[in-house]
């Protein structure tokens, strides 16, 4: 009995082991079969799959999507805004007109064109004055060598070039006085008037472009209306009151600017104007000055007979 219960348990030890193995190998041939090429097909990433496969990330799946938002707002407003421009032209669109801000931006712009002339009269001026004090000092160096070599008329060779030398250097300052007073007009129309014309052109655009959306609202309003049409007139009229707060914003702007450079343009103006008259004034009364004092001291008292009637080389000899 108990060799057969030995046999017994060996036996079963056995049909355990074989159950082992089998399961053994059929995990190996089920994994087997369902390897590459079988059931299941290779995991592979976006670069492998190429242009059939992109993956995008949240956040920059957003940022396309608001620079596309912007694009299209961009182009639709541009096209409105061409299409505003073109009527006005043409007759057929009707503007915003600020009857108190019309009048002062074409007068802007007409002074804008007259300094700039004036600056260049100005300029011309300047460069002609100083031509004609270096000539001025040349024909005065050429009067002091002959008075260096004529003895006879040593003194009024000499007087002439004094005074020629004085007239040259007054001319030199006149010329720098008239060449500031350009300087400073230059400045007033490049920099402070081109400065309120930047914003002249920014208060332009906001009203073709509130003018574009308001002409867009009326021809909605005059549409049919459904589901649909108000919808879009609801959004129109948003944007309509959007525009006209940009575009009173951008009047208001420039009305304070405009009166800011009237004040500046009259100060900077009346300074220059008063500089340039003094400068011309204290350069004719000493040229004038100048003369006199030459003559009253060059002119001595002659002997009258030998003035009026003077001894010829002949009877002196």
């Amino acid at each position: 009995m108990a060799g057969a219960e030995c046999r017994g348990t060996v036996k079963n030890l056995q049909d355990q082991e074989g159950n082992r193995n089998w399961n053994h190998n059929k995990g190996d041939l089920i994994s087997s079969r369902s390897g590459p090429g079988q059931n299941e097909a290779p995991p592979t990433s976006p670069q492998e799959a190429g242009s059939q496969l992109v993956v995008i990330p949240g956040n920059k799946k957003t940022a396309v999507g608001e620079k596309l938002e912007t694009v299209r707002k961009w182009t639709i407003t541009t096209y409105m805004c061409t299409r505003q421009t073109l009527s006005e032209r043409l007759g057929t669109g009707s503007r915003t007109v600020d009857l108190d801000l019309e009048p002062q931006l074409e007068d802007l712009s007409v002074d804008q064109q007259r300094y700039s002339h004036l600056t260049k009269l100005a300029d011309t001026l300047a460069n002609q004055m100083v031509k004609f004090s270096v000539t001025q000092k040349s024909l005065g160096d050429a009067l002091a060598e002959l008075s260096v070599k004529s003895p006879a008329l040593h003194v009024e060779f000499g007087v002439n070039a004094d005074v020629l030398h004085f007239l040259s250097k007054r001319g030199e300052e006149q010329a720098a006085a008239v060449g500031s007073f350009s300087a400073e007009i230059d400045t007033l129309v490049s920099r402070t008037i081109e400065d309120t014309m930047v914003n002249v052109k920014q208060y332009h655009s906001h009203r073709v472009e509130y003018d574009a959306y308001r002409c867009d609202l009326e021809e909605l309003n005059l549409g049919p209306r459904d589901v649909t049409s108000r919808t879009k007139l609801e959004q129109a009229e948003r944007n309509v009151q959007n525009q006209r707060r940009r575009y009173l914003k951008s009047r208001d702007d420039l009305s304070t600017k405009l009166r800011l450079l009237e004040e500046n343009k009259v100060k900077v103006l009346q300074r220059q104007l008063l500089l340039l008259q003094a400068a011309g004034a204290s350069q004719n009364l000493s040229c004038h000055q100048h003369l006199q004092d030459q003559l009253q001291e060059r002119s001595q008292p002659l002997d009258p007979s030998s003035a009026l009637n003077p001894l010829s080389w002949l009877e002196t000899s």
